[in-house]
């Protein structure tokens, strides 16, 4: 892919391996810019609000059961309490993205999580399906202004290597493991409160977030001149939307049912327009070299079918607890804790301290494949199957390796990058991610509920008679759905360690700046010794 237009050949900034340097340097000693001394009071402002976007993902697959009762959702559209969310925000990321480059980063990251905390009070004084599937797209809107601004904060936030190891490090566990802490908290609060203080439980702590980032972040500057690209803004979401929302239809539907053909090949044909136009817009919403980077690029498909592959599974392992071994939420969510764990330790203690030292494809492709033997343990489950078993050690592989693998993508997704385009590329990640947890709810879904079928109908079990047998045997056929779900989940997962292995490619970040200092020590040294000696 090429990398012509990439950040290292526009004037006016310098990229080092690990992120954008300003022109000039600043104020360090070696020509580095000064660090902020509130830079780690920054990072905890910026995680704790990262923390509320990626509980609010999986906290609602826990609270989703007594939810799905209270309001009487049927078993067909309650997955649009998850579809809802994700749509809304995969499909206007690039928008809060740019409007984050545009307008100021610090005030999207305010508004974002004042939004949020709105629309998450909405959603738990719901009274009806309508009324939360509405309120979970409007968090969806809020999160894909606040996401994307988050990120870049960081981004620019930490500019000297070292620390952006360590940020990156926190931020990665971060977003590892609040989707498994989102368990833990989703089981406490159904359990000894209410479903509906899965939702409440945003706004005091969005509220702390906001009050920090008033005090503790800067604004790191926006982009002047350049306008809102309105064209490929509803382009973009239309195109997004689209895709996702015909896959969202095919679980209900025949894959071959021409309102899922129309929705996935419209959606197909908007974002190849979309694409086009972003090539003649004068301020593109997407600036394509930014895709075309071969590392980025790699690092997006990965993120990308990572999350297809993990958005599902958690759905999947949550109603096997809860549905086959008749576990509380509150149990549910403590057996996730190993996995929080193992992804923490991936993340700080093996991911964040090799960055530099080896190759991203090197602790990616490893992070993949023990993700992929984790997925293997869980697939190979049945209705008698332990924790301790096989969900424990399932888990635990999945959490290690995800760990490793999310910290090393996210700082190839958002290294090598102007400063003027951090929200464009911190968007195009996200985007990647939501629209994998969309594309893998459904998608698993729908493999899950035809697995199930084809094993009642080839036992000729008939569901209407609920003898203990038949009791039995649908809890057979359902787990026999969600292994073959796994299966192919760990499919994806291997297919993303494959793309990654080829296509992420760069040396590590430490050799990089090594390599440069010491052409730069050469060519001072060269200098010295080709000057004219005076002659006093």
């Amino acid at each position: 892919m090429a990398d012509a237009a990439s950040p290292e050949n526009v004037p006016g900034s310098q990229v080092s391996p690990d992120g954008p340097v300003p022109e000039g340097g600043g104020g360090g000693g070696d020509g580095s810019p000064r660090p902020d001394p509130r830079r780690w009071w920054a990072l905890a402002v910026i995680a704790l609000a990262q923390l509320v976007v990626m509980l609010d993902m999986t906290v609602v697959n826990i609270a989703l059961p007594s939810a799905q009762r209270d309001l009487g959702m049927t078993d067909g559209n309650r997955q649009w309490a998850i579809t809802a969310y994700t749509l809304a925000f995969g499909g206007l990321l690039l928008v809060g993205g740019r409007a984050g480059d545009l307008f100021g980063r610090r005030r999207a990251f305010i508004v974002g999580l004042t939004g949020f905390a709105a629309a998450s009070a909405l959603g738990g004084a719901a009274t009806g399906p309508g009324m939360l599937f509405a309120a979970r797209a409007l968090q969806g809107v809020f999160a894909a202004l606040l996401a994307p601004a988050a990120l870049s904060l960081m981004t620019t936030t930490f500019t000297d290597p070292r620390d952006r190891g360590k940020a990156f490090g926190v931020f990665g566990a971060v977003a590892g493991a609040g989707s498994a802490v989102g368990m833990l908290v989703g089981g406490s609060l159904t359990e000894y409160l209410d479903w509906r203080w899965c939702l409440y439980v945003n706004v005091p702590v969005a509220a702390l977030a906001v009050l920090g980032a008033v005090v503790m972040l800067k604004e790191p500057g926006r982009e002047s001149g350049s306008r809102l690209d309105v064209l490929g803004a509803v382009l973009g979401s239309a195109g997004v939307l689209s895709v996702v929302y015909g896959f969202s239809e095919a679980e209900s539907r025949d894959w071959d049912d021409p309102r899922v053909l129309a929705l996935l090949v419209g959606g197909v044909a908007i974002l190849g327009i979309f694409s086009l136009w972003q090539t003649r817009a004068r301020t593109p919403l997407l600036p394509l070299h930014i895709v075309k980077d071969r590392q980025r690029a790699g690092a997006y498909l990965t993120m990308g079918l990572v999350t297809i592959a993990m958005f599902g599974v958690f759905l999947f392992l949550t109603y096997y607890l809860q549905g086959i071994k008749g576990w509380s939420p509150l149990k549910t969510g403590v057996a996730y804790l190993p996995m929080t764990a193992c992804m923490i330790i991936g993340s700080t203690q093996i991911s964040a301290r090799l960055l530099r030292r080896a190759p991203a494809r090197a602790l990616i492709v490893p992070g993949l494949a023990l993700g992929v033997g984790g997925l293997a343990f869980l697939a190979s489950m049945d209705a008698d199957s332990t924790y301790l078993g096989r969900v424990l050690p399932g888990i635990c592989l999945t959490g290690l390796g995800m760990g490793t693998t999310f910290m090393a993508a996210i700082a190839t997704a958002t290294g090598r990058v102007a400063p003027h385009e951090q929200g464009a590329a911190s968007a195009t990640l996200n985007t990647m991610q939501q629209v994998g947890g969309s594309v893998g709810t459904a998608l698993l879904n729908a493999i899950a509920a035809g697995a199930t079928t084809d094993w009642l109908t080839s036992h000729r079990i008939v569901p209407v008679e609920r003898t203990p047998q038949v009791e039995a045997a649908l809890a057979e056929a359902t787990v026999h759905g969600y292994s073959v779900a796994t299966w192919t989940s760990a499919g994806i997962m291997l297919l993303a360690a494959v793309i990654a292995g080829v296509l992420v490619n760069a040396k590590a970040p430490g050799r990089q700046a090594d390599a440069a200092a010491d052409r730069t020590g050469a060519d001072r040294e060269a200098g010295v010794l080709d000057a004219p000696v005076s002659a006093g």
